[in-house]
């Protein structure tokens, strides 16, 4: 996918919990071939290995259980992606702080010096 007369887009990838350990750092430049977030994630995926660790490939796999009842009739605007293009429980994809299912999901825009965060928190139960 050709992008801007054939530059790629460079962005800053902020990585937390467990994927700032699988990657080895908390922040990097990341630069790929074309100008949505799914062509990151999957030039990003190419390098690292972190698909299984962030993307849920099934509903079940995005959903908690979670311990309080879903009310039937929930307050504002939700939004969600899509089955196949949605985060593990605890699992979040941002661009400049927003959630990615606010901004287009996994074909939302991406350009140069836009920042990613990639966010896995490390859980701990007592």
């Amino acid at each position: 996918m050709a992008d801007r007369d054939g530059k790629p887009t460079t962005v800053t990838v902020r990585c937390t919990g467990h994927v700032r350990d699988a990657v080895g750092t908390h922040e990097l430049e990341f630069s790929f071939e074309g100008t949505t977030l799914r062509a990151f994630l999957e030039a990003f995926f190419d390098e690292y290995d972190l698909e299984d660790m962030l993307i849920a490939e099934t509903e079940a796999d995005a959903t908690h259980s979670g311990w309080a009842p879903v009310p039937d009739d929930l307050p504002g605007t939700w939004r969600k992606n899509p089955e196949g293009e949605q985060t593990r429980p605890y699992a979040r994809v941002c661009i400049n702080g927003r959630f990615n299912e606010h901004r287009g999901g996994f074909e939302a825009k991406l350009e140069d010096g836009d920042r990613v965060a990639l966010i896995y928190p490390f859980m701990f139960c007592c």
